[in-house]
């Protein structure tokens, strides 16, 4: 006699994460619940309860202080709710496989569809997928789909969703995506069935097919535990479904040379191992199979490997994990802070069920049938094959102050550090580099070492390519008159340098003022944004004139289109002389107060009556244009207001 184990038999990943969850929390110390069996499996349940874990069935039943488990079935929308009602906090083990036809079902109805459950009506999964969509339809044959399509009038264009119970044999979910794409025009089938599951009915279907006789472990209450045993029946006249090696019966195996086992996703190893030992025990022949279950496991799910780059497609988005389905019997999560190199984003922002994802392998637990997966690992990856890219093809990226040091600053380029000199950070020689923290900057990507993982940046590189366009462009384009908005970067004694946009021009003194300034630093500071204009250039020497004052900043234009003959100004004495005073009108443009227009009276000389920085009230009484001269009165204003008093 031959025994064989089926290779996927036992836990699945939503059943060994949530007895993980639970025995994290009991561990913890915790005051733990779990709505529910945590599985259909009462010797894992018993185990629990020793552990001091109880089994609640109502959300109301649960305690202050507790920490309560929803079971990877799964709860609906208003359990989950009422759940949250109880202040306790909540650890939520829904299988994520579970959590997506969740999602599936609310945003079909959201889109005016009507979904519709292939499963049994009364199964905790069923119960809290219905729970998630107001009005659906569940069936649990074919016969009853037919049934109620056939009885529905106008029911064939009807917006239509299906999905199937995770645990449905593959058979039936077939059967009835046949149906329904004829029956209706308007129809959305979503492939529901766990990979786990499908793989797990399809190794029963085929050890069956070849042995005499079969062995299904687990409880009898659970549903994929009983269609394992459906699916075996079909195949092989003796099928035992027994709840642990205790209820193995030797007298049930007589004349049977080959027996097959294989075991639900809420069985256990241990039990399935002590199944495997008793087997062995009760033939009692050199053939039975003698390798030990670990090695079956380990034989029957490991074919993936760390360091592996992988494709899978998002199934969820949990509170501290991404679950991505990679297409094997492996079931995939990756660890919020494994999803981005940025810590800010949220994975929401960047992943939404349904992606299809490139993922690093970080860990493969065979086991328990998982793998730890990292999108940023793989972007970082990606990230120093373009690194090397870029600084061959000289391209400017852009990247984010993170720190300024001694030797330079340092940014954050897609989530590789990349050191920037001080020479190459564009700030002069001696200058703060502090306020560049925080700035998003353009660089060039100068050295790249991956083995010292290792990246030089500089910003000058950039600028300096900039600038060098922009100069191009400049003396390509210049000429006489025309007009730059520019920056001042130094002062001399006899002018200021101004940068029109890659190209330094000067600015004579003379040009600065229509006044008499003493040095440019009197009109303009460095740092100050100016207009000016080309006076004069001169390409082969890279020299070029500009001007700052404009015939529009001409004080004695503005005196001539603001001022005429008989306005009465304000004025203020500036110099006095021995045939009269000049006072200023506005800043730049002086007038004359003679001798005998200070006073209505004779006066002596001007200081009699003026003295210099006095401000006085005059009366225009004649401009000379052509000379540029201008005529003030204070004895006419003085005689009008003595005409007026009579």
């Amino acid at each position: 006699m031959s025994v064989k184990v089926a290779k996927s038999a036992g836990f699945c990943f939503g059943v060994s994460r949530a007895v993980e969850m639970v025995e994290q929390a009991a561990a913890a110390g915790k005051k733990v619940a779990t709505l529910g069996p945590i599985i259909h499996n009462r010797h894992v349940v018993d185990r629990f309860e020793t552990m001091g874990v109880r089994v609640i069935h109502a959300p109301e039943q649960a305690k202050a202080g507790e920490t309560v488990i929803i079971r990877s079935h799964g709860v609906s929308r208003e359990v989950y709710e009422r759940l949250q009602k109880q202040g306790v906090e909540i650890v939520d083990a829904t299988c994520p496989f579970v959590k997506r036809i969740h999602n599936i079902v609310s945003q079909a109805e959201g889109e005016g569809y009507l979904p519709v459950i292939i499963g049994t009506p009364t199964h905790p999964e069923v119960e809290g997928i219905a729970g998630w969509c107001g009005d659906c339809r569940v069936f649990e044959s074919l016969e009853d789909l037919r049934d109620w399509a056939q009885s529905q009038d106008n029911l064939k264009n009807s917006a239509i969703c299906m999905v199937s119970q995770t645990t449905l044999t593959e058979s039936l979910w077939k059967s009835c995506g046949i149906f329904a794409k004829k029956q209706f025009t308007n129809l959305k089938i979503f492939d529901t069935i766990c990979r786990a599951t499908e793989c797990r009915q399809n190794e029963a279907a085929e050890l069956s097919g070849v042995c005499q006789a079969m062995v299904v472990v687990g409880d009898p209450s659970s549903s994929n535990t009983g269609r394992l045993a459906m699916i075996c029946r079909e195949r092989c006249d003796k099928v035992f479904l027994v709840d642990n090696a205790g209820e193995l019966n030797k007298e049930d195996f007589r004349g049977v040379t080959d027996v097959g086992i294989t075991a639900g996703a809420s069985t256990p190893a241990w039990i399935i191992k002590e199944v495997n030992k008793t087997m062995s025990e009760i033939t009692n022949v050199e053939t039975v199979q003698e390798e030990n279950f670990a090695e079956l496991l380990e034989q029957s799910i490991k074919t993936l490997n760390t360091g592996d780059k992988v494709v899978g497609v998002v199934t969820g988005i949990g509170n501290t994990e991404v679950q991505v389905d990679l297409g094997t019997k492996h079931a995939g999560y990756i660890p919020y802070d494994e999803v981005s190199t940025d810590p800010s984003v949220k994975p929401e922002d960047v992943l939404k069920v349904g992606d299809e994802i490139e993922v690093f392998v970080v860990r493969v637990n065979d086991q328990e049938g998982t793998v730890q997966l990292s999108k940023k690992k793989l972007d970082g990856l990606k990230v120093w094959d373009e690194m090397s890219a870029w600084a061959e093809e000289k391209v400017t990226v852009e990247g984010a102050i993170t720190e300024e040091n001694k030797g330079g600053l340092v940014a954050n380029v897609k989530g590789i550090r990349v050191f920037i000199p001080a020479s190459q950070s564009g700030i002069a020689k001696g200058g703060d580099m502090t306020g560049m923290v925080g700035k998003t900057v353009q660089m060039k990507i100068t050295e790249v070492n991956r083995a010292r993982r290792r990246v030089i940046g500089s910003i000058r590189a950039v600028t300096a390519e900039s600038r060098k366009a922009a100069q191009e462009k400049i003396w390509a384009e210049i000429e006489v008159g025309k007009k730059y908005h520019g920056t001042v970067k130094s002062l001399t004694s006899y002018g200021a340098f101004v940068d029109i946009g890659g190209v330094d021009g000067m600015v004579h003194v003379s040009e600065l003022s229509w006044n008499r300034i003493k040095t440019p630093a009197d009109v303009v500071k460095v740092g100050d944004e100016i207009d000016v204009y080309v006076i004069s250039f001169d390409p082969e020497k890279h020299k070029i004139s500009l001007g700052y004052k404009t015939a529009e900043m001409n004080p004695w234009n503005q005196f001539m289109t603001n001022y005429s003959v008989g306005d009465v100004v304000d004025a203020k004495v500036v110099k006095l002389m021995t045939f009269g005073a000049f006072a200023e009108i506005i800043p730049g443009v002086d007038g004359l107060i003679h001798i005998s227009q200070i006073a209505d009276r004779r006066i002596g000389k001007p200081e009699d009556v003026l003295s210099e920085g006095q401000e006085v009230k005059v009366k225009i009484t004649d401009v000379d244009a052509e000379n540029k001269r201008i005529s003030l009165s204070i004895r006419a204003l003085l005689e009008e207001t003595a005409e007026n008093a009579e």
